[in-house]
């Protein structure tokens, strides 16, 4: 167990092999993580889309049906990463958006300073909420022993609202491991009723028993995200690196109207980036971590944003920001590790076949 934004949370659960335990099931089968430390806003009123539109990226407008959402950030006026977010439309003028636990203040406090103009009401809903994400290619057959409605039908980056398990319940098929699987928000779950919240969690687990269902701690939570090439804030984004420098250009739609940090990343974007995040293979089961030098012909160019040591293909792998000249699939360069020069690849991600692991394969769909 650790201490983690202010929450006590486990790093595994098994004492021997509990990561990558854990990474295998989520991988060939079924996890359940609790993510209750992440942020949970409702963001409602007449205003609610307009205001979305200013303090995202992405095209809010595009979410037209309930239960509609997207991946997107939040950025400062100088393009920089405040947060990655998701957001769900659950109702006509009513969203539910997702954030960093390590961000969740940060962020209230923002949307609170850019709202004057807007008709809105932001609530922040993490203390009455709980959130579970259930992962892998065995988690729609867990999940649909305990859902109300159909649940094969919800798309990538849609929701529905429903009972699991007999409790009121938002469920996205979203998660953080490159695996198919659903993040549930369990409502009206305050602290002092926290027993629901562990009744369901039992539920699940029950039910994906017959699969070999395991809990996931921090650990298998990181070599998952990390496999997919997902980023970690803090670590891979923040403030000082834009969407563009960490290759989510995908969720900035300039062509949307204004948003805050358009004009910084419209310059950028002329211009050029200068540096770009990058894959990175090891040659042998050392593992980089974060802040490690990255060089090419003894020069630096970069730095190690995340770093792990990969189940799937048993090296280290990870995540770096480089000078834009050197972001180039199949470059090798060196990194620093504890002062040894180990060489690295530059590959693209995921890291792993997604033919074999990976939501790719519809399995449970």
């Amino acid at each position: 167990m650790v201490e983690f934004v202010g929450w006590y949370m486990p790093l595994w659960y098994e004492d021997t092999g509990g990561i990558i335990k854990e990474h295998m099931a989520v991988r060939e089968s079924v996890g359940i993580f609790d993510v209750t430390h992440m942020g949970r806003f409702l963001i409602s009123g007449s205003g609610a889309e307009s205001f979305l539109q200013y303090v995202t990226t992405n095209n809010v407008k595009r979410l037209k049906k309930l239960g509609q959402g997207h991946y997107s950030v939040v950025c400062n006026e100088k393009g920089g990463i405040k947060d990655d977010i998701t957001l769900f439309r659950i109702e006509d003028n009513k969203y539910v958006m997702v954030t960093n636990a390590v961000n969740r203040e940060k962020i209230y406090k923002w949307f609170k300073a850019k709202s004057q103009d807007f008709d809105v009401k932001i609530e922040d809903i993490s203390d009455i909420t709980c959130m579970f994400a259930v992962q892998g290619p065995k988690a729609r057959s867990t999940l649909e022993k305990l859902a109300s409605d159909d649940l094969s039908g919800i798309k990538r980056y849609w929701c529905i609202l429903t009972k699991l398990g007999g409790y009121n319940t938002i469920v996205s098929r979203s998660g953080y491991t490159g695996e198919d699987g659903f993040e549930i928000i369990m409502l009206d779950v305050p602290f002092s009723e926290k027993e629901k919240a562990v009744d369901l969690w039992e539920k699940i687990l029950k039910a994906g028993k017959e699969y070999g269902i395991k809990p996931c701690g921090l650990g298998a939570r990181d070599t998952l995200r990390l496999e997919a090439g997902m980023v970690l804030y803090g670590n891979d984004i923040d403030e000082n690196i834009s969407p563009l420098e960490a290759r989510l250009g995908f969720v900035v739609k300039f062509k949307k109207g204004d948003f805050i940090g358009r004009e910084a990343l419209l310059r950028q974007k002329e211009e050029g980036v200068k540096r770009k995040r990058v894959g990175l293979e090891l040659f042998g089961r050392r593992v980089p971590r974060h802040g490690y030098e990255i060089l090419k012909d003894n020069e630096k160019i970069g730095y190690v944003t995340s770093g792990v040591f990969s189940p799937i293909l048993e090296k280290g792998i990870g995540l770096g920001l480089v000078s834009s000249e050197y972001a180039q699939t199949g470059e090798v360069v060196q990194i620093n590790i504890k002062g040894k020069l180990v060489d690295a690849k530059i590959v693209k991600w995921p890291f792993y076949d997604t033919e074999k692991y990976g939501y790719t394969r519809k399995e449970s769909t």
